[in-house]
């Protein structure tokens, strides 16, 4: 009985619900004159608010902010990633092609996108990815349709307009590094060079690992010539050298240059010649990790390394070679003595290809410096188990076209010789500059001397005395994942007045370090031309009371970079290279804090 009466009760709400759905009045919806101009400006607004408000960025839930990495909404309100996130936080390879296609890898996943087409295929499948990529000149960095191509790779997509937030939500954890990866199958590589009986081995590892970093897009061999005999450390060519060399030289807008306007091995180089690019940023790892190691080739390109080679040159024999196979391992207690890059790995090479064998299968595949005769055309396979490779990593992660900014700010030509501090790992440090016009503070650069450093930028638009370094006025902040150079971008550049010094102050903190500065002196021979006489830095522990660092016997690595102030235009007469120097005597009325270096 219960049972009908519910069945009765449920016909009869049905019913009801039907005629006083009846009795509504019918609606119908027009679009107006004004609809589509509506729309339009919604969608301008709420592009607009992203731009302004930047997108917090979030991996399962987790803030990215301190990072920088950027979030673009198109005109249809689509999303599009930026490249940089996919391959630091992802972890994938991210392939930019001269006829303007690009492919994502990630694991055993291959994305290949064509320019303007919102078409991908995926595998064997042609996928609508509902948005084309677009790429920013300015950054020199890709922005890629987010919402399926994160599907297609484990992530799920949730956007909040309102919150102005998107979250990546891992829903499928798969391992994103392959087997076996060979930058030669990519077209990642340069030619093999040859060295010949010069000490230049570090040389051509750090253009050859800096070369891969905008292939396959550019194919460009630079001049080991020029950044051997133009160095500010002008040491002979078979002195030797190593990546602190490279990345001041780098840095410093000394190079590189083309291979063909300065060609290698006649003992000369060629004076005047301009950098044709300009690096940003080089990431060191100072420990052996063979996952991060591999997830830096298969994201950014080619790592410089060292390991011992017995071998002085190809022609020689070592027990430890096995030139049949052009597989290489030591296991002995000699430190590194040669330099080479490495472009990919092999899991599966067997340990019976080498000489001395080691206990399990793998090699990392190597780039050398001696020409095509030796290994297999110029490289050769080096035991995961050899005891040097890979304990210090080089990766060039970022080189950008020589008018990213227009002038430079410097005291360190030397780079990163040591480090200094308070015994603590946090600290502040500074550099006062001068001038030369009217200009525009575009962009800082400094080193993190350890992983995981935090930092924040400060400007000062006047110092007549170390008492103004406290009057600093915020202008960004950010965080990185190892230590390395780095370049920050001003997202307001401050307005610099002609012959009015200025400081950039630096609050630094490097966990686990007690010397968080990087510095600039005369630590040894090789370094012992440096030249401390031209800049005007200062070092603190709470950023109140300030130490000269000249006064310590270096100078601090804190470079600037400016444009024209927009409203200028260019004098015909600069050369786009001006460095600033010291002006006056800053105050040293605050001293107190005691630093101490070390290198």
């Amino acid at each position: 009985m219960r049972k009908w009466l519910l069945l009765l009760l449920l016909i009869s709400g049905i019913a009801a619900g039907f005629f006083w759905m009846a009795d509504r009045p019918q609606v119908k919806t027009e679009k107006n004159d004004g609809y589509e101009e509506s729309v339009r400006q919604l969608r301008t607004d709420m592009i607009r608010q992203s731009e302004i408000r930047e997108m917090d960025i979030r991996l399962n839930g987790i803030s990215l902010k301190n990072f920088g990495y950027q979030i673009r909404i198109d005109e249809n309100l689509r999303l599009l990633c930026q490249e940089r996130m996919l391959e630091d936080v992802m972890g994938c390879s991210i392939v930019r092609y001269s006829n303007g296609n690009v492919t994502v890898e990630h694991g055993d996943t291959v994305i290949r996108l064509e320019k303007d087409s919102t078409k991908a295929k995926i595998g064997d499948q042609i996928v609508d990815l509902m948005a084309v990529y677009q790429y920013d000149e300015t950054e020199c960095q890709l922005y890629l349709p987010a919402v399926r191509l994160m599907k297609a790779i484990g992530y799920q997509t949730t956007v909040s307009y309102a919150d102005n937030m998107v979250n990546f939500e891992e829903v499928t954890t798969r391992n994103p590094l392959p087997a076996r990866y060979d930058m030669r199958e990519k077209d990642r590589v340069t030619p093999v060079r040859d060295q010949g009986r010069y000490g230049t081995c570090w040389a051509f590892a750090s253009l050859g690992a800096l070369e891969t970093t905008l292939m396959p897009y550019e194919k460009n061999t630079y001049s080991t010539d020029h950044m051997t005999l133009n160095n500010s450390y002008r040491l002979d060519p078979s002195a030797g050298g190593g990546h602190t060399m490279s990345i001041a030289y780098l840095a410093a807008w000394q190079g590189p240059v083309y291979e063909e306007d300065d060609p290698y091995g006649d003992g000369e180089t060629v004076q005047g010649l301009s950098a044709v690019k300009h690096l940003e940023e080089a990431i060191v790892i100072n420990e052996r990790d063979d996952e991060i190691i591999k997830g830096a080739i298969y994201r950014y390109g080619g790592v410089e390394t060292s390991l011992y080679l017995e071998m002085e040159y190809t022609d020689t024999y070592s027990k430890y070679y096995n030139q049949e196979k052009a597989s290489y391992f030591y296991n002995g207690e000699e430190k590194p003595n040669h330099d080479v890059v490495v472009v990919g790995w092999d899991d599966d090479f067997p340990k019976e290809n080498f000489s001395i064998q080691p206990e399990k299968n793998g090699a990392y595949i190597c780039k050398n410096s001696w020409g095509e005769n030796f290994g297999e055309k110029g490289y050769f396979y080096v035991s995961y188990e050899d005891v040097n490779i890979c304990s210090q990593s080089i990766i060039y992660t970022r080189l950008e076209d020589p008018d990213n900014f227009q002038y430079i700010y410097q005291s360190d030509l030397m780079g990163w010789v040591g480090e200094l501090g308070f015994g603590k790992e946090d600290a502040f440090f500074a550099n006062c500059y001068v001038p030369l016009r009217d200009e525009e503070l575009a962009g800082v650069s400094f080193y993190a001397t350890g992983p995981r450093t935090t930092f924040s930028v400060y400007y000062v638009p006047e110092v007549k005395s170390t008492s103004d370094l406290s009057n600093r006025e915020f202008l960004v902040s950010g965080e990185t994942r190892y230590a390395g150079y780095y370049t920050v971008k001003i997202p307001n550049p401050p307005t610099l007045t002609k012959g009015q010094k200025y400081a950039v102050v630096i609050k630094i903190s490097t966990p686990g370090s007690k010397r968080p500065i990087a510095v600039e002196y005369a630590a040894d021979e090789r370094s012992g031309q440096a030249d401390i006489s031209d800049g005007e830095g200062y070092i603190s522990l709470y950023g109140e009371a300030w130490n000269s660092a000249e006064a310590e016997g270096c100078n601090v690595c804190l470079k600037t970079f400016t444009n024209d102030r927009k409203e200028d235009a260019p004098d015909e007469n600069d050369t786009g290279q001006d460095g600033g120097t010291r002006d006056g005597s800053g105050s040293n009325e605050e001293q107190g804090e005691d630093g101490n270096r070390e290198e």
